[in-house]
C-alpha cells in the first residue's frame, strides 16, 4: 500500500496535470473560434466559385476545353491526406488514417501516390510501402496561404503533366464545435459542368469577353486554390474542436482522480492516527500493570 507521502505526491502531480490540460482546453477554444470564422468566410466564397462555374458553363456554346476537366483512363491515383502536426487530439488523427488505409486498400489495383499534410500522417505512412511524393508540415493549426498555394501548384502540375489521372482530398469537414465528418472529395479532374448545348438553354444575360474558354483559363487556378484552402480551413477547425474536447475530458478525469486519491489519503491518514492512538493506549495500560 502506498505511503501517505507517496499519495500526497501523486495528488500534487495530478493537480499540476489538470492545470495544464485546463489551459490547453482554453487555448484550443480560442483557436477554434478563429478557425470557425475562417470556415464561415471560406464556405460562401467556395459556393460562389461553384455558382460562377455553372453560370459560365451554361452560357458557353460548344465544348469547354481546359486541362482541369480532362477525364482519362485512370492508371494512377493520388490521395491528399490532411492530418494534424501534433497529438493530444483524441481519435482525430487515427480516424483519418484509418479511412486513408481503407481507401488505399480498396484502390490497390491502381498506381498510388500520397501527399501528406501534417506530421501525424507522415509518421504513420513513412513506415508503410506507399510512395510519398509530397509532405507539408509545421502549420501549427493555422492556415498558411503561401503553403496552400505551393500544394495547389504541385497537385495541378502532376495532373496536367499526366503523372496522375485522379486526385482525391481526404480531410475532416467541420460540422460544429463538437462534431466533424471525415470526407473524401474529388479534387481533379473537376466534374464538367453542363453547357448551354447540353441543357438546350442559353444565357443571354452573359457576354463573354474575349471568350468563355479564356475566362476558364483565368478562373480555374483560383477555383483549385479555393477548394484546397476550404478543405484546410475545415480540417484545422475540426482539429481544434477535437483538442478542446480531448482536453476537457482529460481535465474531468484528472478531477475524478484527485477526488479518489484524496479519499485514499484521508483513509490512510485516519488509519495511521488510529494505529498511533492504539499504541499510546496500549503503552498506558502497560505502565498501569
Amino acid at each position: 500500500m502506498a505511503t501517505l507521502r507517496e499519495v500526497k505526491k501523486r495528488i500534487k502531480s495530478v493537480k499540476s496535470t489538470r492545470r495544464i490540460t485546463s489551459a490547453m482546453e482554453m487555448v484550443a477554444a480560442a483557436k477554434l473560434r478563429r478557425a470557425q470564422q475562417r470556415v464561415e468566410q471560406a464556405r460562401p466564397y467556395a459556393e460562389k466559385m461553384d455558382e460562377m462555374l455553372k453560370h459560365l458553363a451554361a452560357g458557353s456554346q460548344g465544348e469547354i476545353s481546359h486541362p482541369y476537366f480532362e477525364e482519362r483512363e485512370i492508371k494512377k491515383k493520388l490521395l491528399v491526406v490532411i492530418t494534424s502536426d501534433r497529438g493530444l487530439y483524441g481519435s482525430y488523427n487515427s480516424n483519418i488514417i484509418r479511412h486513408a488505409t481503407i481507401w488505399l486498400d480498396e484502390n490497390k489495383d491502381f498506381g498510388m501516390e500520397l501527399v501528406l499534410v501534417g506530421k501525424k500522417g507522415n509518421d504513420f505512412f513513412k513506415r508503410r510501402p506507399y510512395p510519398i511524393v509530397g509532405y507539408y508540415h509545421d502549420w501549427g493549426g493555422v492556415l498558411d496561404y503561401s503553403k496552400a498555394k505551393d500544394i495547389v501548384q504541385f497537385l495541378t502540375n502532376r495532373f496536367v503533366q499526366k503523372d496522375v489521372d485522379e486526385i482525391t482530398l481526404l480531410y475532416t469537414r467541420f460540422l460544429s464545435m463538437v462534431k466533424y465528418r471525415v470526407t473524401f472529395e474529388k479534387y481533379l479532374p473537376i466534374p464538367r459542368p453542363e453547357t448551354a448545348v447540353d441543357t438546350e438553354e442559353t444565357m443571354s444575360d452573359y457576354i463573354f469577353e474575349p471568350n468563355a474558354e479564356q475566362i476558364y483559363a483565368s478562373l480555374m487556378p483560383g477555383y483549385a486554390t479555393t477548394k484546397l484552402v476550404t478543405a484546410l480551413a475545415e480540417s484545422f477547425a475540426s482539429e481544434h474542436g477535437s483538442r478542446m474536447i480531448a482536453m476537457n475530458a482529460a481535465t474531468k478525469n484528472a478531477g475524478e482522480m484527485i477526488d479518489n486519491l484524496t479519499l485514499d489519503y484521508n483513509k490512510a491518514r485516519q488509519a495511521q492516527i488510529t494505529k498511533e492512538l492504539l499504541e499510546v493506549v496500549a503503552g498506558a495500560e502497560a505502565l498501569k500493570g
